[in-house]
């Protein structure tokens, strides 16, 4: 325990240079920029239909001897002129899929930017388009991901057919965001599930008191803090946190079966995540596989987009952002010397 809280001192001791350092540079920008207008940011759209085409290409010339690829290069032009031209006559017939990419964070800082996404792509998709969200997200803070969440079902009110692909993980918050898809693809060893609630926080209320040092903390409403890292935790503090979390546990166990009426809820609202052939088996997800292969799939019967918005950030903010993602790694780093040395 000694070892623990010495190591932990050190890494808080820089990890608070640095914040104090960056939270003064920020307050000096701000300072010199009140009156700066905050930045547009920027909507890029990329038809993936011409990229994979161009990477065919692209490899069709290198392996082909040169007069196979003059005519096959031929061939594939006058194949895309006609398709073009079809298209062009029907273009009310042909889908479109928009692809959106959300890889989340401990704050789900990347909602700013799906919001802005989704709402673009709402004022132009149809019921009859398609929205593929490629998730990878562990997740963290529950209003945040619960923010995100709302977003994806913003799509479904609209009657646009909802697609969540997970890759590498959908797990506690990337899950509450991919149950809302209409469908949930997975890959064979994605991480899926860990519907559950935790709150890990800890304590050095005797290590301080044996140094002498006392804690003071006032507050105004009987709940208004309950477990603490500095004071001493009492029965009635334990109680409450847990309480409040069972109650947040429910309300995401209620919001996974909303969406998701074929699933057992009770079964897999353990806190347990699964890999996706066996989320398949428990019908966490609808089916296996990748996203690279889902979208080569659509191509052959739509126009598929990648919409990706890139927020323009001032400096402070840039800054900010930086302090906050100092704070993330002290929380992950204290979390994970905790379970390696086996303490609650």
């Amino acid at each position: 325990m000694a070892e623990f809280l010495f190591q932990y001192g050190l890494f808080l001791a820089k990890t608070v240079t640095f914040v104090a350092a960056a939270g003064a540079v920020t307050l000096l920008v701000v300072g010199l920029s009140r009156k700066a207008a905050p930045a547009a940011g920027t909507l890029t759209v990329e038809k993936l239909n011409d990229r994979y085409r161009s990477l065919a290409a692209t490899l069709r010339q290198a392996v082909l001897p040169r007069d196979a690829w003059k005519k096959e290069h031929k061939k594939e032009e006058k194949a895309r002129k006609e398709a073009d031209k079809a298209a062009a006559k029907a273009e009310a017939a042909r889908q479109r899929v928009y692809v959106l990419d959300f890889k989340g964070d401990i704050r789900a800082t990347a909602v700013a930017s799906l919001r802005e996404e989704i709402t673009a792509v709402l004022s132009v998709a149809t019921p009859r388009d398609e929205v593929v969200l490629r998730l990878e997200n562990f997740g963290g803070a529950v209003h945040e991901h619960g923010l995100a969440a709302s977003q994806l079902a913003r799509v479904k009110q609209k009657g646009i057919p909802l697609t969540a692909i997970v890759d590498k993980g959908a797990a506690s918050g990337g899950y509450m965001m991919a149950c809302v898809a209409n469908r949930v693809i997975a890959a064979p060893f994605a991480v899926i599930g860990s519907i559950g609630v935790i709150a890990q926080v800890p304590n050095f209320n005797k290590a301080l008191t044996e140094r002498g040092v006392e804690w003071e903390q006032v507050t105004a409403g009987r709940y208004k803090r309950t477990v603490t890292m500095f004071g001493r935790n009492t029965d009635e503090d334990r109680a409450k946190l847990r309480e409040e979390l069972e109650e947040v546990h429910a309300l995401f166990k209620g919001m996974v079966a909303a969406n998701r009426p074929q699933l057992d809820v009770e079964a897999v609202a353990t806190g347990e995540h699964w890999y996706g052939t066996r989320a398949l088996e428990l019908r966490l997800v609808d089916e296996i596989g990748a996203s690279d292969d889902y979208l080569q799939a659509a191509m052959d019967r739509a126009d598929v987009f990648h919409v990706t918005y890139r927020a323009r950030h001032s400096l402070q903010e840039k800054l900010l952002a930086s302090v906050r993602a100092a704070a993330d790694q002290v929380e992950l780093w204290v979390a994970e010397r905790q379970r390696k040395a086996g303490l609650p």
